[in-house]
């Protein structure tokens, strides 16, 4: 069989097939970044979606909507129908001069009465045509040229309400114009039916059958053709309340003239009267100010009509991606609508947006509490830790030169010695030793070694774990209101949630306690510190927080206390017996004395103890660099950006300084 070459036609076109296979991945760490930040500076969740959203792109798109609109109300003039009309008119009457010039076979006093008639019209075009419909023109030129304003005031007035009209009855016959008059009829009757409640399914479909030509949007129920239709006779309504008094009263004096009689006219305000009551939902008296550009366009009723659905659109458009009501979703944006009036791109960015915010709630980054509020997910809260976590380790990376910062922990530390593999053993191999011991056995029983080995049970040795001291850590944050009003609320907040993520998922034996110190102070968890709003409440009571954290290591005994303090101000409140925080400022010496008394209880408990400043207030410096010496603490003033590698460096140090203590207890014992 010869060879035959094969050919294929290909077409390209717009995949429709469901989203993009060839989008780029949606990024939701990137997402999740931004949306933290704002929940943890006082932001609702929603609130910060909606600010992400828009940062992304939301805002641009609004924006070039919003400027969209302005140029279709100060780029169109409505008047563009009048000045057609006025036009045609000219010109008949000045082909009709011409012919009554030139005509000699034509009555003189014929004649002088044509010319008296065309040189007494009244200046309103719709006053000259009324009083032309008698007129015997002279001139076919004239006479076709009259006739023309006559239909294009019936296709005008029809593509006001069905849009694409005005061309489809271009060069229309009167069998055209009779087919058109039956559809109002019927239609009118048919909504009528509907208004009274006596329309049947069979009657619409009839009357679809019959007239569906009409209706390019292929309706399937009535209801969706009383949509259609209100919103464009709404549109039309709109169009008519922003002319001006001379242009409406000029306008319905010509309407009496279309196709040469009133009763279009009435057809239409038939139809109108019906759409009205049965969409009285639709903006039947909204206006614009039109027409105010430097060079408008003059659009005639029709077009003008298309403008004002394009201006309804777009303020749905606006609506829609200001996302501020109740339940809101970029899903409600239209697509179609935004496609026809801004273009593909600002369709797609649309659509990416879509996908993220879709990403965000299917991906459990999001999760709707029992008061319908939107919340950070622990998923989206151990996501956004990992990633103040490995800020922290980049700062401190840096900050050491190294590429990289150990911030792990297993069951233990590394000892550096190995033991034989027993049944149960979970610790890592020591691959080096572990093949060293398959090639001497190989080589002892007389093997070649250089064909390759096989491992045994008895070759395998793993890596010796030291026992890890478990830490009782209390990270306590200072959230008087100056906190917030320093700056500094974020920080706190990231380096909370940083420590919590580091403990919580490579230190898992370790107990952390989270304390807040305000007028009063409270033990609160990760999901209530991230989203805590700041009030406005002076008061600063570590002797409070000192009291929780003592309590908190009394709970673990077996377990090395750490205390990690985070405040940017002396201590201006206590707790008194009876239960009252009491305030004052400067700090009272009952304060200090009660703040001091409970940090020593602490510091005979064993906690290893280590501040963290903020700010510069020479008064905090003072109490804190004194109480730091007095229990044998450490005093760090980091900066702001600084402040969660400053905390987990401060951890990290407390185990690797119990790992220490335990191998210098080691080799005291073995002297």
């Amino acid at each position: 069989m010869a060879n035959r070459r094969l050919t294929r036609q290909a077409r390209f076109g717009r995949y429709t097939g469901g989203p993009d296979p060839l989008a780029p991945p949606v990024d939701l760490s990137a997402a999740l970044d931004a949306i933290g930040e704002d929940v943890m500076a006082g932001d609702s969740a929603e609130h910060a979606v909606r600010e992400f959203l828009r940062r992304e792109g939301l805002d641009d798109i609004a924006r070039r909507v919003a400027e969209r609109r302005r140029e279709a109300t100060h780029g169109t003039s409505l008047d563009g129908t009048l000045r057609e009309i006025r036009t045609l008119l000219d010109a008949a009457v000045l082909a009709e001069r011409r012919q009554l010039a030139r005509d000699i076979t034509l009555d003189d006093t014929d004649r002088a009465f044509a010319e008296m008639r065309l040189e007494n019209l009244p200046p309103s075009a719709a006053a000259a045509v009324s009083e032309l419909n008698d007129y015997r023109w002279q001139s076919s030129e004239a006479q076709e040229a009259f006739d023309t304003i006559r239909d294009l005031l019936g296709r005008e007035m029809l593509d006001q309400r069905f849009a694409g009209m005005k061309n489809a009855l271009e060069n229309a016959t009167e069998e055209d114009r009779a087919a058109t008059q039956e559809m109002l009829d019927d239609l009118n009757r048919l909504l009528d039916a509907h208004q009274r409640g006596s329309l049947s399914p069979r009657e619409f479909d009839e009357f679809m059958d019959k007239h569906g030509a009409y209706f390019p949007e292929n309706p399937r129920t009535v209801d969706e053709l009383l949509d259609t239709l209100a919103q464009r006779s709404a549109a039309a309504q709109r169009m008519r309340n922003s002319m001006s008094q001379d242009q409406r009263e000029e306008l319905d004096d010509l309407a009496q003239q279309a196709f040469g009689s009133p009763r279009l006219l009435d057809s239409l305000r038939h139809l109108d009267g019906y759409l009205q009551v049965l969409r009285p939902e639709e903006d039947w008296s909204g206006r614009e100010t039109m027409g105010e550009g430097e060079s408008p366009e003059h659009a005639g009723l029709g077009d003008g009509t298309g403008v004002f659905q394009d201006i309804a659109d777009l303020d749905r458009l606006v609506d829609q991606l200001s996302q501020s009501y109740a339940d809101s979703s970029l899903g409600d944006v239209d697509l179609d609508v935004l496609q026809r009036l801004l273009g593909d791109e600002a369709t797609a960015q649309v659509r990416s947006l879509q996908d993220l915010e879709s990403a965000l709630m299917t991906s459990g980054t999001l999760r709707r509490g029992q008061d319908g509020r939107l919340r950070l997910s622990p998923k989206a809260m151990r996501t956004l830790g990992q990633s103040l976590l490995r800020d922290a380790a980049d700062r401190l990376s840096a900050r050491r030169g190294q590429r990289d910062a150990h911030v792990g922990g297993a069951g233990g530390e590394v000892s550096g010695a190995s033991r034989p593999w027993e049944f149960g053993d979970t610790a890592p191999w020591d691959v080096t030793r572990t093949v060293a011991n398959a090639v001497r056995r190989t080589v002892t029983d007389g093997a070649d070694a250089s064909a390759g080995v096989r491992l045994e049970i008895d070759d395998i040795e793993v890596q010796d774990i030291e026992a890890r001291t478990r830490a009782c850590v209390a990270l306590l944050v200072d959230t008087s209101f100056s906190m917030a009003t320093e700056g500094r609320w974020v920080p706190m907040k990231r380096t909370a949630l940083a420590l919590h993520t580091l403990v919580t998922t490579r230190f898992r034996g370790d107990d952390l306690e989270l304390i807040t110190f305000g007028r009063r102070a409270q033990v609160t968890d990760i999901d209530q510190l991230t989203g805590l709003e700041a009030e406005w409440e002076q008061g600063t009571n570590l002797h409070h927080a000192l009291l929780l954290a003592h309590r908190h290591f009394r709970r673990h005994p077996d377990a090395r206390p750490v205390l990690l303090v985070v405040t940017d101000g002396e201590p201006t409140a206590h707790l008194e017996s009876g239960g009252r925080a009491f305030f004052d400022y400067p700090p009272h010496p009952l304060t200090v004395a009660n703040t001091v008394h409970e940090l020593d209880a602490v510091a005979r408990a064993g906690a290893q103890t280590t501040f963290f400043r903020l700010g510069d207030d020479p008064g905090l410096a003072r109490f804190i660099g004194s109480v730091a010496r007095r229990v044998g603490g450490a005093v760090v003033a980091p900066d702001l950006g600084d402040l969660g590698a400053a905390v987990v460096e401060s951890y990290l140090g407390s185990r690797t300084r119990d790992r220490q203590r335990r191998r210098q207890g080691h080799r005291h014992g073995h002297r």
